[in-house]
């Protein structure tokens, strides 16, 4: 599967963006689907996942009640609206997919997702 993310750009503090990530392939509608950010000199760190329906959604502590996201997978399209952004929410923002019937790997590593879209950059201002 491949995926493109966009969405992304500059934003004052306090204000919102929506990334979109879209995906090809027919079976979308089956994997997983998560985003991560890296912020500059800083490791990949994990956004939120969400199962194959848009259940079970799961956020890092940073983001929760700020963030959330979505999936429309008609469009074979996941989606990230996020609010009140800082400018700690800095980052090039991922977004990956994983294969349903893999058993192995955190859901919380970047290790643990198959495919990756290219990123897109998101800078809150001060």
């Amino acid at each position: 599967v491949q995926l493109q993310a966009s969405g992304g750009g500059l934003v004052q503090t306090g204000g919102s963006l929506t990334l979109s990530c879209t995906a090809s392939g027919r079976t979308f509608s089956t994997y997983l689907m998560a985003w991560f950010r890296q912020a500059p000199g800083k490791e990949r760190e994990f956004v939120s996942f969400e199962n194959w329906n848009g259940g079970n959604l799961y956020y890092a502590d940073s983001v929760k009640g700020r963030f959330a996201a979505s999936r429309d997978n008609a469009k074979n399209t996941v989606y990230l609206q996020m609010n009140n952004l800082k400018p700690e929410d800095t980052a090039v923002y991922y977004c990956a997919a994983r294969e349903p019937e893999r058993r192995s790997g955190t859901y919380y590593s970047s290790e643990g997702w198959d495919y990756w879209g290219q990123g897109t950059l998101v800078t809150v201002s001060s």
